[in-house]
């Protein structure tokens, strides 16, 4: 049970890229008692030792809810972003997985649910001008990633219209980068065998310029800080978040210090999807064109109720994991394992 003076708080997907972030800050808030961090593979030493770990699988649903009981509050973090090509793996993780977690969490009777929404949830919405929290979130449903996060914000309608003494956050972060994740982000999107020192943006003389490629970003940490926030505090609701500025060709084009050149979006996508029916990259032509169409968010919200500011910017954002790219950055966790890089 939770103590007197402190919170109990559990995490699932703790050893991944925003979990070890998440963690660790959980870990050194006074406010907070104890964590208890849940992944599938737990690391010989967990990257947060003075936190609790245990491993369960998210369908073993005894299992969560035996861990999460006494808990005040359970971040559910855990997602699978791969295998693409089987969406039929993810969607057991991400959504079956998750309706296990928060039937657990209410069996418990846990009093809050912070949930690792995404843009991704959005509907296809503006380049030009930022949206709230209140845009439609059907997701691009042609794209396995996006059509699960909006599935499971129906999910979630339903929860909290049952169990309106569930207080219930939902956090829609950006595309998330930190340096240690340098290995993993390769792995997932640019493919396994994709050498690190590429990353190198003298090596990028000319940048494609596709229309809608806009999107924000947002350091990982600054994103934690947001998840500890909604733990502490008695918030409910939806949060967008990210960090400025948005990252669009001409941006890229500076950090990269590279030559733009115009390219339709069909022959982007062509080429993308002939290197994916290669083999030769993981990340779908379908999560392109989700991409393409994904609103930029407005944040007011989350500087007003949470009190929240990034600490960096969207480019320190990027460059951070381009040098983990570089150098194999990672941690002792499977998802965050480092990768050598010669």
């Amino acid at each position: 049970m939770s103590s007197a003076t402190g919170l109990r708080v559990v995490v699932t997907g703790a050893t991944g890229n925003v979990g070890t972030s998440v963690m660790r800050l959980l870990s050194e808030d006074p406010q907070v008692d104890s964590v208890l961090g849940i992944a599938r593979r737990l690391p010989d030493e967990p990257p947060v030792p003075s936190a609790e770990w245990a491993a369960v699988d998210l369908t073993a649903e005894s299992e969560l809810t035996k861990h999460f009981e006494g808990a005040d509050a359970v971040v559910h973090l855990a997602w699978k972003l791969q295998p693409a090509r089987d969406p039929a793996v993810t969607w057991r993780t991400n959504v079956l997985g998750s309706v296990k977690v928060f039937h657990a969490a209410a069996t418990a009777k846990v009093p809050a649910l912070v949930y690792a929404s995404s843009v991704g949830a959005y509907s296809p919405g503006p380049k030009e001008r930022a949206v709230d929290e209140s845009w439609p979130t059907h997701g691009w449903p042609e794209a396995a990633y996006c059509r699960e996060k909006a599935y499971v914000e129906r999910v979630l309608d339903t929860f909290e219209y049952e169990r309106p003494e569930t207080r219930v956050v939902r956090m829609r972060p950006a595309f998330l980068f930190k340096e240690e994740s340098g290995s993993q982000q390769r792995r997932l999107f640019a493919g396994r065998f994709k050498p690190g020192p590429l990353a190198r943006p003298e090596l990028l003389p000319v940048l494609p310029d596709v229309r809608g490629l806009r999107v924000q970003a947002l350091h990982t940490e600054d994103a934690a800080e947001a998840y500890r926030l909604a733990v502490t505090s008695d918030v409910r609701g939806a949060f967008n978040l990210a960090a400025e500025p948005p990252l669009d060709a001409e941006v890229l084009g500076e950090l990269f210090h590279s030559r733009l050149v115009r390219m339709p979006r069909k022959a982007a996508r062509s080429a993308l999807a002939a290197a994916w029916g290669l083999h030769l990259v993981p990340a779908s032509p379908q999560l392109f064109d989700a991409v393409l169409r994904l609103p930029l968010m407005d944040c007011t919200r989350a500087r007003h109720e949470l009190g929240w500011r990034p600490r960096y910017t969207a480019i320190e954002a990027v460059e951070e994991v381009l040098q983990g790219m570089r150098e194999g950055a990672g941690e002792e966790t499977a998802p965050l394992a480092g990768q050598k890089v010669g």
